[in-house]
């Protein structure tokens, strides 16, 4: 079996300080001791409350956030081992869409700009190259060439994020983590976005890690789940295996809050 990404023993405290009088330090577990695998050309999606730890991970993955101890290996490379040089050129590899469609992207910038920017950091291509990867792939996320002139405040929130799929995509990476991609999204927008990504993951062979609470959700994008709870992994599972059959009270409990699901017991 083929992993893309495996992430072994990953942990990370953080010390929250405390009252204004009396100054408590607290240790806040983000990680526990959190391992998984993710094959390529499947959807992962890691599930859990807030504050279970599950952004940290993915933050932690593509190394914005510098884990305490633990091993990550991508695409069969030692990825913590990288210096800065080596990991500019994988993370061209992995890519984030974001939570806020509107705070990820540059107010200031054209979206022809915001688009053509990790182009020109990863010194893709000519001018010309670049130009027609930015058409193509701004027509493929469902807007059109005369958009690409337009500032992202003039656009609604499922199309700042459709820009924000196809930033991502623009470089072709192997592995696409999505943090939250739809929940700032009204109901009928997310299942156009969720429908876009899974018609993209197709069509370019992408492997997804979706970070998400929303179970509904889930169930509509995921082959595998990762069930999160204070920083630990509290069950893993095939995506249909989990609805049906839930091992934890943990789980159980996270499916009985989906409206229109049938009670575990």
């Amino acid at each position: 079996m083929k992993y893309l990404l495996t992430a072994m023993s990953l942990s990370k405290k953080y010390v929250q300080t405390q009252g204004f009088f009396s100054r408590r330090k607290t240790t806040i577990n983000a990680l526990d001791n959190v391992s998984l695998n993710i094959r390529k050309g499947i959807t992962l999606a890691v599930v859990g409350e807030s504050g279970s730890g599950k952004s940290t991970l993915a933050r932690s993955i593509i190394r914005l956030v510098e884990i305490d101890n633990g091993e990550i290996a991508f695409d069969g490379n030692d990825f913590l081992s990288l210096n800065s040089s080596a990991l500019k050129n994988s993370r061209k590899n992995i890519q984030m869409i974001f939570q806020d469609p509107y705070a990820s992207l540059n107010p200031r910038m054209k979206i022809q700009s915001i688009m053509e920017e990790p182009l020109l950091i990863h010194k893709v291509g000519t001018k010309q190259l670049r130009q027609k990867k930015i058409e193509a792939m701004i027509k493929r996320v469902g807007l059109d060439f005369y958009d690409l002139d337009k500032y992202p405040h003039q656009f609604s929130g499922g199309q700042r994020q459709r820009i924000g799929i196809a930033r991502a995509l623009i470089l072709e990476p192997k592995l696409v983590i999505c943090d939250e991609p739809v929940s700032a999204l009204d109901v009928s927008v997310q299942a156009q976005i969720v429908q876009l990504l899974k018609s993209l993951q197709k069509e370019f062979g992408l492997t997804y890690l979706f970070i998400t609470h929303d179970l509904r959700i889930v169930r509509h994008i995921a082959d595998e789940v990762v069930v999160m709870r204070q920083g630990k992994i509290v069950e893993t599972g095939k995506t249909d295996i989990i609805f049906q059959n839930p091992k934890t009270t943990y789980t159980k409990k996270l499916l009985a809050s989906i409206p229109g699901i049938k009670k575990t017991t």
